[in-house]
């Protein structure tokens, strides 16, 4: 179920889309082939950097956190998918209890989390809002500043289960990413916990994620007779680093050094003029902290104070030691003149929707989830299941099923690091 979106944006043609749009009975075929074999995240949402050469994920969350900000022309798909979803992790589920993040006071947030509830109602759950803060102590009613309002109760744990005032579910969906580890109310429940608890900050690594996307980019380019290189970003890790003590310094600046280079040796072979670039970013965390723009392996030895503490700490206080040293994609799409960046979402296996993430005070070669960014929703014309096969690549049903394709490649990697990280699994 691929949306056809219609938006005022034109960006550069792809051959990637050409490719794509022949293959596409392929494509699918083989995803479905792939959907047998690995059980799929709950739900994901992938930031995606289109360079015009080149198309690629950029990161991964699987605790989205911006259901307010799709169209409510989305809504359907997304009932859809919500009851596949659920249908798969417990078929006779009734009651779905949410656990949202503990910060209280974030309104966009908050109306995050009304959304997602909202499509989960629709989807024919009752649903509740349990909070595991201490701050959350007696039911409260949390302004939404858009005349509508959240209700929240404070989770009690009985036994192995958790449970609200006279509401026991059968699974419990985390819109929490565990950054500041898993607290002990979550540990040995007898109910479902939807994502698992591996698949939170505490014990997940970027890198794991990228190093199962390196195994699906190479068998997707395979499959469809195109250079992993266009759909793949490479990367590189730094265990041991400890920006405040300067340590770990050099590995960074060789692994700078050795990406700018591999970067570098593409760019002439595809023509490219930019200037190659990487990102560095803390291999665990989320919310667009502890990330750096990096051009010459000098620009990592000299930080700042300012810099280092910048980089030095991540959500809930987490401090950085293991970076990931990310091949930087550019992204030559804008509107209105500001940088945006396509964000994809899904719920089971479908796209259920997105919306490009623009901020105008941050170039094309920066991190753009930072303050001051912007959303503006993707807009469907229509859902339907396949692109429009007689228009050109760059038609713009076409370049949304090109995002449609790379954001699944990434959730399969997704499901494959779950799959490969469960403690279950381990021997």
């Amino acid at each position: 179920m691929v949306p056809h979106l219609t938006t005022a944006l034109n960006g550069p043609l792809l051959t990637l889309e050409k490719r794509m749009l022949a293959s596409m009975p392929e494509i699918e075929h083989w995803f479905r082939q792939q959907w047998l074999d690995y059980a799929t995240p709950f739900y994901a949402s992938v930031d995606l950097r289109n360079a015009g050469f080149k198309l690629a994920p950029v990161d991964t969350n699987l605790f989205p956190g911006g259901f307010n900000n799709l169209n409510p022309d989305f809504l359907p798909l997304g009932i859809q998918a919500a009851m596949s979803a659920v249908e798969k992790i417990c078929p006779d589920a009734r009651r779905l209890l949410l656990i949202p993040e503990n910060h209280t006071r974030n309104t966009y947030y908050l109306r995050n989390v009304a959304a997602l509830t909202n499509i989960l109602r629709q989807a024919g759950m009752d649903v509740r809002v349990g909070s595991i803060s201490p701050e959350i102590t007696a039911p409260v009613d949390l302004d939404l500043q858009n005349g509508h309002a959240l209700h929240m109760e404070p989770v009690q744990r009985k036994g192995n289960r958790l449970v609200l005032d006279g509401f026991d579910s059968c699974a419990v969906l985390l819109n929490n990413d565990l950054s500041g580890g898993i607290p002990d109310i979550l540990q040995n429940l007898e109910q479902t916990l939807i994502p698992p608890l591996h698949a939170g900050w505490a014990t997940r690594r970027k890198s794991q994620h990228f190093a199962a996307y390196n195994r699906v980019a190479e068998a997707f380019a395979a499959l469809i007779g195109i250079d992993e290189w266009l759909i793949n970003p490479y990367f590189s890790t730094c265990g041991e680093i400890d920006f405040h003590a300067r340590e770990g310094e050099d590995c960074l600046a060789a692994n700078v050094e050795a990406m700018l280079m591999r970067i570098r040796a593409k760019y002439k072979e595809y023509g490219v003029e930019q200037e190659p670039f990487v990102i560095v970013k803390a291999d665990a965390g989320t919310y667009g902290m502890g990330i750096m723009t990096v051009k010459s392996p000098d620009d990592v030895r000299d930080l700042n104070r300012k810099q280092r503490n910048k980089m030095s700490v991540v959500k809930e206080g987490l401090q950085v030691s293991e970076v990931i040293i990310q091949e930087g994609v550019y992204t030559f799409e804008s509107i209105e003149d500001a940088v945006a960046e396509p964000v994809v979402y899904m719920m089971d296996h479908f796209v259920v929707g997105g919306f490009y993430r623009v901020h105008t005070g941050r170039g094309i070669d920066e991190n753009l989830n930072a303050p001051g960014m912007q959303f503006v929703p993707l807009a469907f014309e229509q859902p339907c299941s396949m692109p429009d096969c007689g228009g050109a690549p760059d038609s713009l049903p076409n370049r949304f099923y090109a995002y449609g394709v790379v954001a699944r490649l990434a959730l399969l990697a997704a499901a494959i690091e779950l799959q490969e990280q469960d403690p279950e699994n381990q021997h």
